[in-house]
């Protein structure tokens, strides 16, 4: 014999254990607690971070805004010693900077070393006056460098590049580039030669050759371009 109540039981605890919506109270539960893989977290974290310093973003490197150096300096004003350093270390005083961001690097000369010669320096700008004609001489076949004296004003330059390309007879002959450095404003210009080179020999390598001499910095402003011409003669 088979009760009313035993054959009700499985059947009224199984609808006791689940709610009016048809769906388990535990698993209802985990279906309305937000799930959280961290990743609204990072981004909220970076968002602070950038609104706050602006320096990362999403991991990448976001550089804050250029500062003049007279800015740089006056957040130190009330610290002496590390006013003082600062000043020793670009090699200038407050009163000597401006307020302009953008650094400006004004070429004075470029020179022309060879141990045939010793060394020939010309101003810049070119005068006009040289305009067509050779701005220096070598023989074939010698090591030459070029060296340049150059002045950095307003803020430090970063990453400062050159490339000196050479054409003859409308075709490129060479093409060189370098690394020449990051460089503050200081009272006394910069002196920097170039790595050495050699001439080439022979009937062909002799004549009249014209190049450009490009200078960057790492911003790609560029703060020089000389456009000059140069001969190789027979070695005597």
């Amino acid at each position: 014999m088979v009760g009313g109540g035993n054959g009700k039981k499985p059947q009224e605890e199984e609808q006791a254990g689940t709610s009016a919506s048809g769906v388990d109270p535990t698993k209802q539960e985990m279906i309305e607690k937000p799930f959280h893989d961290g990743k609204e977290e990072e981004e909220e974290a970076e968002e602070e971070e950038e609104e706050g310093t602006g320096v990362h973003t999403k991991g990448v490197f976001v550089p804050g805004p250029l500062l003049s150096l007279k800015e740089q300096i006056e957040r130190d004003k009330e610290d002496e010693s590390l006013r003082r350093w600062k000043e020793k270390l670009l090699g200038c005083l407050e009163s000597d900077l401006d307020a302009q961001v953008d650094p400006e690097v004004k070429f004075h000369s470029i020179g022309i070393l060879s141990e045939d010669f010793g060394e020939i320096v010309t101003p810049l700008p070119v005068e006009e006056s040289q305009n067509g004609r050779p701005l220096f001489t070598l023989w074939e076949g010698s090591c030459y460098q070029l060296k340049l004296k150059f002045s950095v004003l307003h803020n430090i330059v970063s990453g400062l590049t050159y490339s000196n390309t050479v054409w003859k007879g409308g075709f490129q002959v060479d093409q060189s580039k370098g690394m020449l450095g990051t460089f503050a404003p200081q009272k006394e210009p910069y002196v920097y030669a170039l790595k050495e080179d050699t001439t080439p020999s022979g009937a062909l390598a002799r004549g009249v050759y014209s190049a450009k001499l490009k200078f960057e910095d790492d911003d790609k402003r560029c703060h020089m371009e000389l456009k000059y011409l140069f001969e190789i003669k027979k070695s005597s």
